[in-house]
């Protein structure tokens, strides 16, 4: 499709499809790929080189809308046909080629368990989506445990959304009124990243690329060397002071704008720069999923970067050159177009049929049904700690396992589908009054808390039905009942909602009166702290003291659950690829047993106000702490109990509670 603006001429131009070579561009691309890269590797004091990825924004936004005015202004129309088909030659072979390998690799080399999630993710890259796949799962992009090997094809999937949306815009709002749009449009998105905490959104990446096409409207001639200067040594400062903490691109988005600006330097200029430069599109797709299977240590993954530059040279030479420069799609873009089509729909539809058929995870055997015999046992807690024992040295992964690692990655409890467990982000506003068991009886028991608090509600669930209890549930995810101040990892901010939840949540009790309160937390709070303090401890434990006096203010009886083991790698990880010698993910409780001191201080301080204390490490560990009891699946990830699990242990936590 050509559209062509009125009284313009409409001769083509050679000109008009390439815009004059920047060899300091060139070698900006170097550099920003180079930022990417050494902080992957781990190299000390480059965490902050994820900025680089903004400069590659910066640069595309200035490098295409540079294309596109001089198109209009040489030939007074854009062929969009053109434009789209030079894109899809350029970047879609290798890309396909590196998705492929990667979903070849994650079924070799991944645990069985993940390679459904990475097909589709495999999915979201090949339609340039993942960005939006990420977003929508709250990924951590800095504290995932287990990344996604097509994790770092979200910032080409922002790239491409551009260059869906912009060449349209350009031609709808011509000449000065392009510019007024653009302008607008940069700065709703870059208020909208000050105000927003999503790391992945192209709402919030946009005034990046925005800048980098104001800046090719200015069209600046005059060569600056001191700005460009400055604008490097902004980019590196940037890197070097950015972290997990401290994300906005300010410095680097500014630095980039500088050196474009200033139309030269002779350091970005040379020729390794140059080609580095070249090399940095499919050094940038390779390096990742390259990281992911290399050894631990500086070395073995330096070797495995310089690997992975090994291979962009050699997608650059093989395919990458001779795919955009055949005649086939220059002489008849159209055919370049269906080229890129053709490659996105056959990665996705392998990717789809990876989604549909993972690879099998070996099973063998029946074993005990863990449930049934706790429950017909004449003391449980021997009977379980037999079960537990025998689970240290267990070999096969059983085949009447429950839940399935399926069954367990997709649970959901009663009180998460009705809002009265409430997620990392929004507001407490249950669908109902977060009631459960019996709800016409008069005997009330709240279980209050964080996610580790909520992995007990089928056990408490079973007890209610027992007894007869109406049983509330309020809980929040990474959010302490004791009163501490604590910073929301992913928004890397103040966790302002968990503490209007806790007030909310300890005023709902006050009005109920319950007759017992149980509250649990996990203790993995340390690093969290939004205050820092010298004395984490103090605070750890003076927000204990408030939070339950204000529970034995509320209610007749308070009972305390101690926190449950946390393990790294996670659970179906580890049993998926060790399915015929599952004994050896039965971690040491020494080990998965994190920060003992704020146990303790926990411990003590419920001791301290007489309050009944309740440590259900003995009903999930003997020496080691199994993954597999019986016919059981213990956990649904590193750190929350399964629902199948929680039940087993009912009879086994029924006689620490006191009588309602």
């Amino acid at each position: 499709m050509t559209i062509t603006l009125p009284g313009r001429r409409s001769r083509p131009s050679p000109a008009a499809a390439h815009p004059a070579y920047r060899g300091d561009i060139e070698g900006l691309r170097a550099v920003a790929v180079l930022l990417v890269v050494l902080a992957h590797v781990g190299v000390p004091g480059m965490a902050g080189g994820f900025l680089g990825v903004d400069v590659f924004f910066v640069v595309s936004g200035f490098l295409i809308t540079t294309l596109l005015r001089r198109e209009m202004a040489s030939t007074g129309r854009v062929d969009l046909v053109r434009f789209y088909a030079r894109r899809a030659v350029r970047l879609l072979p290798v890309a396909t080629l590196v998705i492929l390998v990667s979903l070849a690799g994650a079924w070799f080399w991944a645990p069985p368990t993940r390679f459904a999630s990475f097909a589709h993710d495999a999915l979201a890259a090949a339609t340039y989506t993942m960005n939006l796949r990420l977003a929508g799962a709250e990924t951590d992009y800095f504290g995932d445990p287990a990344p996604s090997p097509f994790q770092h094809f979200w910032s080409l999937a922002v790239e491409e959304q551009f260059y869906l949306v912009w060449p349209l815009l350009i031609l709808l709002a011509r000449g000065r009124w392009a510019l007024a749009v653009l302008t607008a449009g940069t700065v709703a998105s870059l208020a909208w990243s000050l105000q927003q905490t999503g790391y992945f959104g192209t709402q919030g990446r946009a005034w990046e690329l925005g800048a980098g096409a104001i800046l090719s409207y200015l069209a600046i001639r005059r060569q600056l060397p001191w700005l460009g200067w400055a604008g490097l040594a902004a980019v590196l400062l940037g890197a070097v002071t950015a972290d997990e903490s401290h994300t906005f691109p300010g410095l680097a988005v500014a630095g980039t704008v500088a050196v474009i600006a200033a139309n030269g330097n002779r350091l970005l200029e040379t020729a390794p720069m140059r080609w580095l430069g070249r090399m940095s599109y499919g050094w940038y797709l390779w390096h990742w999923p390259l990281l992911l299977i290399a050894p631990a240590g500086l070395a073995a993954r330096t070797a495995a970067v310089t690997v992975a530059l090994g291979l962009a040279v050699a997608s650059h030479h093989l395919l990458e050159n001779p795919v955009r420069h055949h005649r086939l799609w220059t002489v008849r873009p159209r055919r370049g177009l269906f080229l890129g089509l053709g490659l996105s729909a056959a990665a996705a539809a392998i990717a789809a049929a990876g989604m549909a058929h993972p690879p099998p995870v070996p099973t063998r055997g029946d074993a005990p049904d863990v449930r049934r015999a706790v429950a017909a046992a004449g003391d449980p807690s021997i009977t379980l700690s037999r079960l537990i024992a025998a689970g240290q040295t267990a070999t096969d992964l059983p085949r009447n396992l429950k839940p399935t690692f399926a069954a367990a990655a997709r649970q959901s409890l009663a009180p998460q589908r009705d809002g009265c467990h409430v997620g990392l982000s929004g507001p407490f506003r249950p669908t109902s009054d977060c009631a459960y068991g019996d709800r016409a009886s008069d005997r009330v028991v709240v279980l209050f808390g964080d996610s580790h608090a909520l992995q007990w509600f089928p056990t408490m669930e079973a007890l209610a039905q027992r007894h007869g209890w109406r049983l509330y549930n309020f809980t929040r995810s990474s959010c302490s009942p004791a009163e501490i101040a604590v910073n929301e990892r992913r928004a890397q901010r103040r966790y302002l909602e968990c503490d209007d939840w806790r007030r909310e949540a300890l005023a709902r009790i006050a009005r109920l009166r319950p007759g017992l309160v149980v509250v649990s937390s996990s203790v993995n709070y340390r690093q969290l702290l939004a205050e820092p303090s010298a004395t984490p401890d103090a605070v750890w434990q003076s927000g204990w003291v408030r939070t339950l006096a204000a529970l034995k203010r509320s209610s007749r009886h308070v009972t305390m659950l101690t926190d449950t083991p946390i393990f790294k790698p996670a659970p179906d990880d580890c049993l998926s690829t060790r399915s015929t010698a599952i004994f050896r993910c039965a971690a040491p409780r020494g080990d998965v047993l994190l920060d003992p001191r704020w146990r303790e201080i926990q411990r003590a301080t419920a001791v301290a106000a007489r309050i009944p204390v309740v440590d259900p490490v003995p009903w999930l560990c003997a020496e080691k702490c199994p993954l597999v009891v019986g016919n059981t699946l213990v956990y649904r990830d590193s750190h929350h109990l399964t629902e199948a699990y929680a039940k087993v242990v009912a009879p086994l936590m029924d006689p620490h509670l006191p009588r309602v």
